[in-house]
């Protein structure tokens, strides 16, 4: 319980300050979860990453959140899509499975060794 009406006061502002900041810290997590989704669909969107990169720098500028926990979510979100073309590229890359025969006359695909 507040003493004073200074702590009363700081009472009241630290109120506001938590619902502003709650506020910015929903937006952050939903557009990181947007361009997530998106990245994992296939179907990587340059401004979904944008936006998000945007409103984490956004949030540590007005101290929601701290510098370096932008930084790395914006490190992670980076990571994942380019770990995720990397995966689309050796995709499209793969080549066919050949057949042979073998001494029963049945075809079967040949296994290749996997590094």
């Amino acid at each position: 319980m507040a003493n004073t009406k200074s702590s009363e006061k700081r009472i009241r502002s630290n109120e506001r300050k938590r619902v502003q900041n709650q506020m910015y810290r929903s937006r952050v997590k939903t557009l990181i979860r947007k361009a997530e989704e998106v990245i994992l669909a296939g179907q990587p969107s340059d401004e979904a990453i944008r936006l998000a990169m945007s409103t984490l720098d956004k949030a540590a500028g007005k101290g929601v959140i701290h510098k370096n926990n932008a930084a790395r979510r914006k490190s992670r979100l980076v990571k994942r899509l380019v770990r995720f073309q990397a995966a689309a590229a050796a995709a499209a890359e793969a080549p066919a499975k050949t057949t042979k025969a073998t001494k029963s006359g049945r075809t079967t695909a040949k296994r290749t060794a996997k590094a």
